[in-house]
C-alpha cells in the first residue's frame, strides 16, 4: 500500500505514514502531539468536457437578395416599378438583421439594393420631366395635325355637296347660300345626318357662295388650292 503524506495540524511538520494507519491517531515526532492520520481518498479521473457544438453560421434573409435584384432591375428597365419595392425590402431587411443579434447577415446586399433603389427613383424623377418636355409638344403637334386633316376632309365633303347641288339646280356662280335658306337645306341633303359636320378643333364652318370653297374660322384649316 502507498504512504499517506500530510501536515501536522499543531506544528505544520510534514508527516508520512503507512496507509494502513488511516483514521488512527499517532504522536507527531516533532511536537509529540496526537494527530489524526487522514483517510486517503482515491483520485477520481476528471471526465473530459463535452465538445462545444459548432457555432451556427448566420443566414442571409431572402429580403436582402430581393432588394438587390429589384434595385438592379429598377436601374435597367422597370424604373420605379422595381425601385420602390427594392427600397422597401432594403429597409425591412436591414431592420431584421439589426434585431437578429448576429443570426442574420447580408447587410451589404440589403444596403446595395437600398442604394440602387433610391438611385432608380432619382433617375426617374429626372428623366420623367425631360421625357414629358419632349413628348408633350410632339403629342400636341400630332393632335393638331390630326384635327386639321379631319377638318379638311369635312370641307371637301361640304364642297362636293354644294357643287353637286349647284350642278343639279343650275345655280349661277356666286349664288349666296345663307344659313337657314332653301339653298342651304338642299346642300344639307347630300351630307350625313343632313347637317354640317363639326370641326374637331371647335371651329365654325361657312358654306360660302357657289364657286367659293367652304371655310373654317381656324387658321390653316382650309382646302388646298386646286
Amino acid at each position: 500500500m502507498t504512504n499517506i503524506t500530510f501536515n501536522c495540524p499543531e506544528c505544520n511538520s510534514l508527516l508520512e505514514v503507512d496507509a494502513s494507519g488511516a483514521g488512527r491517531q499517532v504522536n507527531c515526532p516533532q511536537c509529540s502531539k496526537l494527530v489524526w492520520i487522514p483517510i486517503a481518498t482515491p483520485r477520481v479521473a476528471l471526465a473530459a468536457p463535452p465538445p462545444v457544438p459548432p457555432t451556427a453560421q448566420p443566414k442571409t434573409p431572402a429580403g436582402a437578395i430581393w432588394s438587390l435584384v429589384l434595385g438592379i432591375l429598377g436601374l435597367i428597365c422597370f424604373g420605379p416599378l422595381a425601385a420602390i419595392p427594392a427600397v422597401i425590402c432594403g429597409h425591412i431587411t436591414l431592420g431584421r438583421i439589426k434585431r437578429s443579434g448576429g443570426e442574420l447577415t447580408g447587410n451589404g446586399m440589403a444596403l446595395a439594393g437600398l442604394i440602387t433603389g433610391y438611385v432608380g427613383i432619382a433617375l426617374m424623377l429626372i428623366w420623367l420631366p425631360m421625357m414629358a418636355a419632349i413628348a408633350i409638344p410632339s403629342f400636341v403637334k400630332a393632335r393638331n395635325e390630326s384635327q386639321k386633316n379631319c377638318c379638311i376632309n369635312n370641307l371637301r365633303m361640304m364642297n362636293a355637296a354644294k357643287e353637286q347641288t349647284a350642278l343639279e339646280q343650275a345655280w349661277p356662280i356666286d349664288k349666296p347660300i345663307v344659313k337657314g335658306s332653301p339653298e342651304m337645306q338642299s346642300v344639307l341633303g347630300y351630307l350625313i345626318s343632313h347637317q354640317l359636320p363639326a370641326c374637331p378643333a371647335g371651329g365654325t364652318y361657312g358654306l360660302n357662295a357657289v364657286g367659293r370653297p367652304p371655310t373654317c374660322n381656324i387658321p390653316q384649316h382650309e382646302l388646298p388650292s386646286p
